[in-house]
């Protein structure tokens, strides 16, 4: 086992630097958190699923960038789930500490890139919006598919390559520096700067779809002053009104559930943690799951084009499964008559 300079609130772990941050100590807790995880998780794998099944059984969907980016949030809720859910229930419930540093940081490292990537992934959505609003005649040419994923390739990379730095050496236990409160063998400074990372991530966002609304509601105006004049371009223009609401919607629910986490993390970069403060930060780390879960429920409630996409494949389902039913019987009436003949 790899040793490090550990927080001094978690010296009395006896040198054992895994078990340090095991912090759930009693049976109800393990358990609440087991069945927060599986549920959350559960539900965030299938509906996402389901998301990008919409997204891409459909060429008229599919083409457009805006839904690529949707579908790169979906991806990323996912991955997102399936890592947190089974590292943080291995090591948090059932108390595995047996793998070695590397294995530990590359899954944090695939969860950090999985967030990353999900945040990334709203920003590319805000200023396709911008875009969008604000120069609609142009969008087309602006706005490529190729474009589109160019910019998903280089965030996809970027987070990856950001969230891999502590197995690729910039850990404590190489620095010999002193490991954060939350995390085994994450340096400090290497919090620190992740967080600025996904701060800077956040107020881009938030100054895009801000931008975005007060054009939103420039056209909103415009449309209600001209309702004879209402056609295709007005259309189009409710329709980026629409999307742009429901991603805000996307946001807020993403500042509700990282917020706490965020805080926590900043704190315990400038103040000792206690063990009940290091016990709230584990739970509320599963609000990621529920964050994920959301989402994709938002999707469907204001996205015409999804909710349409699914209720016309809720209809082939249920003509396949009529279908099936009804072919046993089909199948028994033929060979009765050809008894009979």
């Amino acid at each position: 086992m790899d040793t490090c300079r550990i927080p001094e609130n978690a010296s009395k772990c006896s040198g054992n630097t895994m078990e340090c941050f095991m912090v759930l100590s009693t049976q109800a807790q393990k358990i609440s958190i087991g069945i927060l995880c599986g549920l959350f998780g559960t539900m965030c794998v299938f509906e996402n699923s389901l998301v990008l099944y919409l997204i891409f059984s459909s060429p008229g969907i599919r083409k457009k960038p805006s839904y690529l980016f949707i579908g790169s949030l979906a991806l990323a809720d996912i991955l997102a789930s399936i890592i947190f859910v089974c590292s943080f229930v291995n090591f948090h419930v059932f108390n595995k500490a047996g793998f070695s540093k590397e294995v530990f940081l590359l899954q944090l490292g695939g969860v950090n890139t999985s967030f990353s990537a999900s945040l990334s992934s709203l920003l590319l959505t805000a200023l396709d919006r911008y875009v969008s609003i604000t120069r609609p005649s142009e969008y087309k040419l602006l706005m490529t598919r190729k474009r589109a994923w160019i910019a998903l390739g280089v965030l996809w990379v970027t987070c990856a390559t950001i969230a891999y730095l502590p197995l690729l050496g910039w850990n404590c236990c190489l620095l010999d520096s002193t490991c954060s409160e939350l995390f085994p063998f994450v340096d400090d400074n290497y919090l620190s700067g992740w967080i600025c990372f996904i701060m800077v991530l956040l107020g881009c966002i938030i100054y895009a779809y801000a931008h975005v609304l007060w054009r939103a509601r420039q056209h909103v105006a415009y449309m209600e002053k001209h309702q004879a004049q209402v056609g295709k371009q007005n259309t189009r223009m409710r329709m980026d009104v629409m999307l742009a609401k429901t991603l805000v919607m996307v946001l807020a629910v993403l500042m509700l559930c990282w917020s706490p986490v965020l805080i926590l993390m900043i704190y315990s970069i400038f103040a000792r943690l206690s063990d009940h403060l290091r016990k709230v930060f584990a739970f509320c780390s599963t609000l990621c799951l529920l964050n994920s879960m959301v989402n994709p429920i938002i999707y469907a409630l204001r996205s015409k084009e999804l909710f349409s996409s699914l209720r016309r494949a809720f209809s082939h389902f249920r003509r396949q499964l009529k279908a099936s039913e009804e072919s046993p019987e089909a199948e028994s009436t033929h060979k009765s008559s050809v008894i009979e003949t």
